[in-house]
């Protein structure tokens, strides 16, 4: 059985730990330099791993941003499955969107941020069979939080959506406020309240 390889700086990091931080370095790197001048073994370089090993987790860019889009696809998912357990009161309207908005990490920052500045790379890689699959689950958690609404007219639907996407817009926002990632999610929350609170009071 294969093991996976340490990082020399790595110690006792595990196989996950070590996935997240290549993932990590990866967007940072797209992000600083661009995607397309980016290469493997740079990011293998600023691990301080031969690229041999980095293959061992990623064999190539776009399976790095991919399991990062499956990992916050399945998210989604496990978010919409939570919400189908719960008990259909307007109260689960505010716990879902906060939740959503709560479960973002600095790594899953900086994806929206990639995203945002890559569209077509990002285009690209969602066009593949199960690539969407963030946008399609919330496209389902946002409809199964729609019947909870009190009053689901065409308003108050975009508004619920406008909510569920409040990270998504705070993260656009945010450049040109020079805001820290802790507070831009404190951001996103207030906003998805206030949206909120405009539909159900």
């Amino acid at each position: 059985m294969t093991t996976p390889p340490r990082t020399r700086s790595a110690g006792r990091r595990d196989g996950a730990e070590t996935r997240a931080l290549v993932r990590r370095t990866a967007l940072r790197l797209f992000t600083e330099q661009g995607y397309e001048a980016t290469s493997l073994r740079q990011i293998a370089d600023e691990l301080g791993i031969n690229k041999a090993s980095l293959y061992y987790y990623f064999d190539s860019k776009e399976a790095i941003l991919q399991s990062l889009f499956e990992e916050r696809g399945v998210e989604a998912e496990q978010l919409l499955t939570w919400v189908r357990e719960q008990a259909g009161t307007p109260e689960l309207l505010a716990a879902a969107v906060l939740r959503w908005v709560d479960s973002v990490t600095a790594e899953k920052l900086q994806g929206i941020r990639f995203v945002n500045a890559n569209p077509l790379i990002a285009r690209t890689l969602t066009s593949k069979p199960g690539g969407d699959r963030i946008g399609t689950s919330l496209d389902q958690l946002a409809a199964e939080l729609t019947t909870l609404l009190p009053d689901a007219s065409p308003q108050n639907v975009m508004l619920l959506r406008m909510a569920v996407l409040s990270i998504n817009a705070a993260v656009q926002a945010a450049p040109a406020t020079g805001i820290g990632d802790e507070a831009l999610v404190g951001a996103a929350q207030r906003a998805a309240r206030a949206l909120l609170g405009e539909i159900v009071g």
